[in-house]
């Protein structure tokens, strides 16, 4: 649904960058309505411009902090043009419509930069642009609205391109982006009468948790977010920050699988992960992979826990489990011990963005999505159908280890990891160790590592070990050293182009 700009309301602070546009309204005969010192600036230029006065039938009052607060103005930005009593209230008391607000904010920011004097800064918080820049934003079905010098140019274009007309996904996008400098404003404010909330975007959430504890017992600690959208919990003792940790970590990995599959966490690694014919082989299989570091972690799985899933499961300690569903009959036997948590998964987690505080600051980036970009099998022969099969796997649990990581896989099954260490040797070493110690058949095993290998050694020392296929993204300037090397060993080598580094 296209709407025509036939009238427009401007109020800037800056005016840098807005003649170009303002003559533009002028030549597709749009009506300027404006305020103060952007009067006089359109005035300047020669072009007519309406004072907002006229409309309201008040002068600027206040010392300038009441201009714009009155229904003839927020009355045009507000009406819905469908509606037939809105239109009939605005005829009877002669408010024209608005079709366009560009609107920014006065230097809230710029002003606490450079000065410390109260007064000065409190006269620089707006009140009525982000009102009108709210209300705007609101009614895009019919209003566009403009909070920033930086989208003249595409607002611009989009008028000389559309003449005149402006798209209802164009008026989104920019009430969006409207949106998102009145939070970063209020934002700004908030954090100058607090300066020691450093955090003061999370604080827009509603119905934070406090945790008994953060990572240590002696730090304390908040949840930020709506948790129940995600699970229902049936049983157990309240989330702990390493809890969620944990869980995060749980939900992300089983996101990746749609084979029945269980998998342990601990401490946000992968310490057990199969996946068999049914759930209580997967549990089983899991389990083997390493018995020791399952000793209270968390359970995660893709399909409902049964009643003899859950007798097996029953056997350990461990401090969650995460399911999709439970019987009646398994959720009466995991329910017996009162502290352990159940949780029944909604819905998967779906943000593509994470956080991580840094140096006074928050660094975000993209979620690390995907497997392998590409398929390139360079090593001395082609690997068999089962050991694709078993590669694509191992890729996905390394994935979820702390790097630097290596995945040692034999039928679909963990049978050693390597994780956190300095050196990928090292993750190699730990790998292999944790095989031997329960018992684990490397012979035929397929390893993956996260990040390049930088040597050779690691194609070496495994092959040694009985591995006879490898994954990893490549990108070493001694690649080749490996491809030699599986080249000459008849060893399979599939290269990814995908890293998977968890920093």
């Amino acid at each position: 649904m296209n709407k025509t700009i036939r009238t427009a309301l401007l109020s800037v602070f800056y005016k840098d960058g807005l003649e170009p546009l303002v003559r533009l309204l002028q030549q597709q005969g749009v009506t300027l309505y404006s305020t103060g010192g952007t009067q006089t600036f359109i005035e300047s230029l020669g072009i007519p411009v309406i004072p907002v006065e006229h409309l309201t039938g008040y002068p600027s009052i206040l010392g300038g902090r009441v201009k714009t607060l009155h229904p003839s103005v927020f009355g045009g930005i507000l009406g819905k043009r469908e509606d037939a009593t809105h239109v009939q209230e605005m005829e009877q008391y002669k408010i024209p419509t608005l079709d366009l607000v560009i609107v920014d904010l006065y230097p809230f920011e710029e002003t606490v930069a450079s000065t410390t004097d109260e007064k000065s800064i409190i006269e620089k918080i707006d009140i009525g642009g982000p009102s009108m820049i709210r209300a705007a934003a609101k009614n895009f079905r019919d209003v566009t609205v403009v909070a920033a010098k930086t989208e003249y140019a595409y607002l611009k274009t989009i008028l000389t391109e559309q003449n005149g007309a402006i798209t209802i996904e164009q008026r989104k996008e920019l009430a969006t982006k409207s949106f998102q400098v009145v939070a970063r404003y209020d934002v700004a404010i908030a954090s100058y009468f607090d300066p020691t909330a450093s955090l003061q975007f999370v604080n827009a959430t509603a119905n934070p948790r406090s945790l008994r504890y953060g990572e240590n017992p002696h730090q304390s600690a908040t949840y930020y977010g709506a948790l129940s959208n995600l699970f229902t919990q049936l049983n157990g003792k309240e989330l702990s920050y390493n809890n969620l940790v944990d869980v995060d970590a749980a939900v992300q990995l089983i996101s990746e699988l749609s084979a029945t599959t269980f998998a342990i966490i601990k401490h946000t690694n992968v310490c057990g992960i199969a996946q068999r014919p049914n759930l209580k082989e997967s549990w089983e299989a899991a389990l083997a992979g390493d018995p020791e570091s399952a000793f209270g972690g968390v359970l995660v799985c893709n399909q409902q826990i049964d009643s003899v899933t859950a007798e097996a499961i029953s056997s350990i300690f461990f401090e969650v489990l995460i399911a999709p569903s439970y019987s009646a009959e398994a959720l009466s036997i995991l329910q017996a011990k009162k502290n352990r948590i159940l949780l029944q998964q909604l819905q998967p987690v779906s943000s593509s963005i994470q956080f991580k505080s840094v140096l006074n600051g928050v660094l975000t980036q993209q979620n690390d999505a995907g497997n392998y970009a590409e398929w390139k099998e360079t090593g001395g022969r082609t690997c068999t159908d089962t050991e694709k099969e078993n590669l694509i796997f191992a890729n996905i649990v390394c994935k979820h280890l702390k790097s630097n990581a290596i995945a040692l896989v034999q039928n679909k099954q963990l049978i050693g990891k390597g994780c956190g260490q300095t050196s990928r040797i090292d993750s190699l070493r730990q790998a292999l160790e944790k095989a031997k110690q329960f018992n684990a058949d490397l012979q035929g095993a397929v390893l993956a590592s996260d990040a390049f290998f930088p040597f050779d050694d690691c194609v070496r020392m495994a092959h040694a070990a009985g591995i006879t296929s490898f994954i990893q993204p490549g990108g070493s300037i001694r690649d080749q050293d490996s491809i030699d090397y599986c080249k000459q060993n008849n060893l399979a080598l599939v290269i990814t182009g995908l890293r998977h580094f968890k920093h």
